[in-house]
């Protein structure tokens, strides 16, 4: 990371991001054109003024996940614990499936990194965050951007791969008013697998990024095929099963985003979003169901600091 003076503000943005993709279940994710904007201060005591989505938890001293990585960093090198004043602007749903846990745990890498003057790389930033939260794929695309693929190293950093989508991917997140929590939606999952589900899942994932990389937009409806994760994760997000079976030729097929319970809707390059965001609102109510319709896409934006 670049280095500002320590008396000047701070300033940090990290995009949300979707996990999994269908079959890259904890392998792969995607950079989202929606924000968590940070600027930091030191001062005499923590602070933080907080504005947009989730305002409420946003503004929580007590149990703040920035400022808790913050400071369990900072411990953990021996380094001393200078209070900041935080101002934070937040586009990112929280507990909905949309890497808000992976973006606020790099904010508060990032932040030690800075005011610690811990000078680590970006393999060492993101295996802390993959550490904590268990996988790499989340904090590989927030911090990296576009389409990423990590795994974590045993010496605790992360190697990430990253893609840029070929042409133009179109997306429509539908979020419902419930959370999920990522420990819930992982004890629905089974110890084991089958030998045909794995190679199936294997066989997607290497459809889909291809179909990324190169602009493959037909395979895609295929590849979102998913037999380790989403059918087990079905009952506890109402949402997926109700979008795809949803038919609308300016669709490519829907997914899971992250463990859920939001859902991502692809679509064709040249579809007209709020039109399908009409059309699919129109399919939830008359199932009896309501989400938030986000308009959005992929970015090639990662981490950017000042």
């Amino acid at each position: 990371m670049t280095r500002t003076r320590l008396n000047s503000a701070f300033k940090l943005t990290l995009p949300a991001t979707s996990a999994n993709l269908g079959p890259a279940f904890d392998a792969a994710a995607i950079a989202l054109s929606m924000f968590l904007r940070i600027r930091a201060r030191t001062a005499d005591e923590f602070s933080i003024a907080a504005s947009g989505r989730d305002q409420a938890i946003c503004g929580r001293i007590d149990n703040h996940l920035i400022l808790t990585t913050y400071r369990e960093v900072l411990e953990s090198e021996g380094k001393p614990i200078q209070p900041l004043a935080l101002e934070i602007a937040n586009e990112i749903p929280i507990g909905k499936g949309c890497g808000s846990s992976a973006a606020a745990r790099l904010a508060g890498i990032a932040l030690a990194n800075h005011f610690g003057r811990l000078r680590w790389n970006d393999s060492q930033i993101v295996g802390e965050a993959a550490r904590r939260e268990h996988h790499p794929d989340n904090a590989a695309a927030c911090w990296m951007g576009g389409l990423a693929v990590a795994r974590t190293l045993e010496n605790g950093e992360a190697q990430i791969a990253t893609i840029r989508p070929k042409g133009k991917w179109p997306l429509l997140l539908a979020v419902p008013q419930e959370s999920l929590p990522t420990e819930q939606a992982r004890r629905v999952l089974p110890e084991q697998y089958s030998r045909t589900d794995a190679v199936t899942n294997i066989q997607n994932s290497m459809l889909l990024l291809s179909a990324f990389a190169l602009g493959r937009h037909d395979l895609l409806s295929a590849a979102l095929d998913d037999r380790l994760h989403q059918p087990y994760r079905t009952p506890l997000c109402p949402l997926l099963p109700t979008l795809q079976d949803f038919k609308d030729k300016k669709t490519l097929g829907v997914a899971l985003s992250g463990a859920g319970p939001s859902v991502l809707i692809f679509l064709d390059a040249k579809a007209s979003v709020k039109k399908v965001a009409e059309r699919v609102q129109r399919h939830l109510l008359s199932r009896g169901l309501e989400a938030e319709l986000l308009p959005t896409e992929i970015t090639l934006k990662g981490a950017t600091y000042k």
